[in-house]
C-alpha cells in the first residue's frame, strides 16, 4: 500500500521491518487466518515459521476433506512449517494415527497442546494406548484433552515441566488417575471436570496450587487430597472428602448435586476466605466439621437442602446464632439458605443476650426463604441480623418458591414487606 507523493505522510508496507512485521503476525493463530496472509505475499509468508501457536477450529475442514484425509496431511503441512511451534490447538476432527508424527515434529518447542479427542476419528484404541503419543512433547507445560477415555493409565514417562492439566468429559479409573497424576509430580493447576468415576480418587501434588474435580454420577466416590500449597479448591460429587495440608487455603468449594456428603475432613483451614457448601443432602456432622475448621472465613455460602445420615430427608438441628457469629467473627458476606437459615431461627438464644453481643464484620447478607412456617422467628432473626451487625450495608430477602396454598404464605410476605419498609436502606426483597 502506497501512500501520496510529495509532503504525504504515506508509506509503503514493504518499508516495515520484518520484525514489525513478523510480530503483527504472530498474533495470529487461527489456521484459516494464518493460510490467508501466507497467501498475500512472499514475505509474509516467510513469517509463518516463526508463528508460535495453532489453532483448528471445529469448522477448519469441511466434511468431505476431513473424511478423505484431507484434513490430516493438511494439519501435517501446518505442523511441519513453523518450525517454533508453542502451542497446539486441535478442535477439528483428525486421525490418532498421525498424532504422534505431529508431536514428535515440534517436540523439542511445544509447550501448550489442547486436543477434543471426542472429535478424532474413530481408531482409539480401547486401552487408552492412544494417549501415550503424547509423552514424545518431554517439554510440555500446559496439557487440556476433552473426551479422552482414562481408563488405564497412559505411558507418558515422567513429564517434569507439566505445570497445567485438564481433562474434560471423560470416564476414569481411579488407579488411572493416580498414575497419569503421578507421571506429573510439579502440577499448580488440576482440573477433571465432566469426568465418571467411582470408588477411591487419591492425589498427591506438592506444589499444586488450584485443583477442580467435577465428578458425574450418584455413586459414592472418595477423594483423599494432599496438597500442602493448595490455594483454591472446587470439588462436585464425592461422598467422602479427607483434605491434607490445607493451611494455605483461601477458597473451597464443595457441592454435590445427587446422593448425600457423608464426610468431610479438612484439618484447621487459617486462610479461608470464600467457603460454599452446596447440595441436597449433607451428613450433619460434615457440615459441623467444615465450619469449625473455618472459623476465620470471609464469605459463607450454604446452600444445602436436608441434612440426615441415611436416605430419609431431615431437617437441619437447631443452630444457635449467638454461638455461630461468635464462632466466625470475620464473616463479611453470608449466602444462607432457607434450610440453614430455618435452622438458625429455631434456637431462641437471644432471650438472655449478653449486652456486648455484636456482629462485628458482617456487611452483606442474602438470605434464600421458602417456607412461611416458624414466620415469627424467622423475623425475630431478620431483626436481629440488622440490630447487631454494626457494619451491615445490604441484606437481600429472596423468597423463592415459596407454596402459596393457604393464608400464611401471604401474612408472612406482609410482614416481610413491612420489615423492609423499616429498613429501606439496608434491606431489599426479591
Amino acid at each position: 500500500m502506497e501512500g501520496g507523493g510529495g509532503g504525504g505522510g504515506g508509506t509503503d508496507m514493504n518499508a516495515v521491518p520484518d520484525g514489525v512485521v513478523q510480530h503483527v503476525l504472530s498474533m495470529l493463530s487461527n489456521v484459516r487466518d494464518v493460510a490467508a496472509c501466507a497467501c498475500v505475499c512472499r514475505r509474509w509468508r516467510e513469517c509463518v515459521p516463526y508463528l508460535p501457536a495453532l489453532f483448528f477450529p471445529r469448522n477448519a475442514f469441511d466434511t468431505a476433506a476431513a473424511a478423505g484425509g484431507a484434513a490430516d496431511d493438511a494439519i501435517g503441512r501446518m505442523v511441519r512449517s513453523v518450525e517454533r511451534l508453542r502451542e497446539l490447538v486441535i478442535y477439528c476432527p483428525f486421525s490418532m494415527a498421525r498424532l504422534p508424527e505431529w508431536l514428535a515434529l515440534r517436540s523439542a518447542s511445544l509447550r501448550v497442546l489442547e486436543l477434543r479427542m471426542d472429535a478424532a476419528a474413530a481408531d482409539k484404541a480401547e486401552d487408552g494406548g492412544y494417549l501415550d503419543c503424547i509423552g514424545l512433547a518431554r517439554g510440555l507445560e500446559e496439557l487440556r484433552l476433552w473426551g479422552v477415555s482414562l481408563t488405564a493409565a497412559p505411558a507418558w514417562g515422567r513429564l517434569d515441566k507439566l505445570r497445567v492439566l485438564e481433562i474434560v468429559g471423560a470416564p476414569l479409573e481411579d488407579s488411572a488417575v493416580k498414575d497419569a497424576i503421578s507421571a506429573c509430580p510439579n502440577l499448580t493447576d488440576l482440573s477433571l471436570l465432566g469426568c465418571d468415576c467411582s470408588g477411591a480418587v487419591s492425589i498427591e501434588l506438592a506444589l499444586l496450587e488450584r485443583c477442580r474435580l467435577d465428578f458425574l454420577g450418584a455413586g459414592n466416590c472418595s477423594l483423599s487430597l494432599a496438597a500442602p500449597r493448595v490455594e483454591s479448591l472446587e470439588v462436585q460429587g464425592f461422598t467422602w472428602i479427607t483434605l491434607r495440608g490445607g493451611h494455605s487455603l483461601r477458597r473451597l468449594s464443595i457441592a454435590k448435586s445427587t446422593g448425600r456428603v457423608y464426610k468431610v475432613d479438612t484439618g484447621k483451614l487459617p486462610d479461608l476466605e470464600h467457603l460454599s457448601l452446596r447440595g441436597v443432602q449433607w451428613s450433619w456432622a460434615a457440615v459441623s466439621s467444615v465450619l469449625q475448621c473455618a472459623r476465620d472465613v470471609k464469605h459463607l455460602v450454604m446452600k444445602i437442602e436436608f441434612s440426615g445420615d441415611f436416605d430419609a430427608l431431615q431437617p437441619f438441628p437447631e443452630v444457635d446464632l449467638v454461638d455461630f457469629f461468635n464462632s466466625h467473627p470475620n464473616l463479611r458476606k453470608f449466602d444462607i439458605h432457607g434450610a440453614m437459615f430455618a435452622a438458625l431461627c429455631q434456637k431462641n438464644s437471644l432471650k438472655n443476650l449478653d449486652a456486648r453481643f455484636c456482629i462485628p464484620c458482617l456487611e452483606e447478607v442474602l438470605i434464600t426463604v421458602r417456607s412461611p412456617l416458624n414466620a415469627e422467628q424467622k423475623l425475630n432473626t431478620l431483626e436481629s441480623l440488622v440490630k447487631y451487625s454494626v457494619r451491615l450495608r445490604s441484606m437481600v430477602i429472596r423468597i423463592s418458591q415459596m407454596k402459596n396454598c393457604h393464608d400464611a404464605a401471604d401474612d408472612f410476605f406482609e410482614e416481610i414487606c413491612k420489615f423492609k419498609y423499616m429498613n429501606n436502606k439496608k434491606v431489599r426483597v426479591e
